[in-house]
C-alpha cells in the first residue's frame, strides 16, 4: 500500500462520480442528490485525510518542483481544497437539478480537476522522490483509517493556507 496510489485511486473515483452526474437523468432530483452527497463526502473527508495526514510529511520530506518550494506547494494544496469547499458550499444554497445548483457543481468540478492536476504531477512526485515506501505505507493506513471512520462525512471548514504551513512545518 502507498499513499501516492491511494490518492491517485481517489482522485480516479472523483472523476468518475462527477462523470455519474454527468449521464444521470435530468429532474430526477433524488438520485442526483444522492450521488452528490455522496461525491461531497468523498471530496471534504479526502481532502481533510490529506491535510491531516498527506501534506504534513510532504512539508518535512519535500523539496518542491520546479514551479517552487514545498512549502508554496502544500499552500496552494490546501487553497485550492478552500476553492472546492467553497464550490461545495454553493450547492448546498440551491435546489438540486437547477442552473444554479448545476453551476456550483460545476465550479467544484473544475476546482477540483485543477487540484488533483497540479497534486498528482507536482505533490504526489515530490513525494514519491523523497519518502520512502515504508513511509508511504505508513501514511496509507493512517489515511484510509480517518476515512473509513468518517464514511458518512465531516463538516466542511476552511483552512489558512499560511497558518497551515506554519503549524506543520
Amino acid at each position: 500500500m502507498d499513499i501516492t496510489e491511494v490518492i491517485l485511486e481517489q482522485h480516479h473515483e472523483q472523476r468518475r462520480m462527477f462523470a455519474v452526474l454527468d449521464e444521470m437523468p435530468r429532474g430526477d432530483t433524488a438520485a442526483l442528490g444522492a450521488v452528490w452527497a455522496r461525491l461531497e463526502v468523498l471530496l471534504e473527508v479526502h481532502a481533510e485525510a490529506e491535510e491531516k495526514f498527506f501534506y504534513p510529511r510532504l512539508l518535512k520530506l519535500g523539496k518542491g518542483n520546479p514551479d517552487g518550494d514545498v512549502d508554496e506547494e502544500v499552500e496552494d494544496a490546501i487553497k485550492d481544497h478552500n476553492d472546492i469547499r467553497d464550490a461545495v458550499r454553493k450547492t448546498h444554497d440551491h435546489e438540486v437539478d437547477t442552473d444554479e445548483w448545476w453551476t456550483a457543481v460545476w465550479d467544484a468540478r473544475k476546482a477540483n480537476d485543477d487540484h488533483m492536476g497540479e497534486e498528482e504531477r507536482e505533490d504526489l512526485l515530490d513525494f514519491r522522490h523523497h519518502a520512502d515506501l515504508q513511509t508511504r505505507h505508513d501514511i496509507a493506513v493512517q489515511f484510509l483509517t480517518y476515512e473509513a471512520q468518517h464514511y458518512a462525512g465531516i463538516p466542511i471548514r476552511d483552512k489558512d493556507p499560511e497558518q497551515y504551513v506554519e503549524e506543520n512545518s
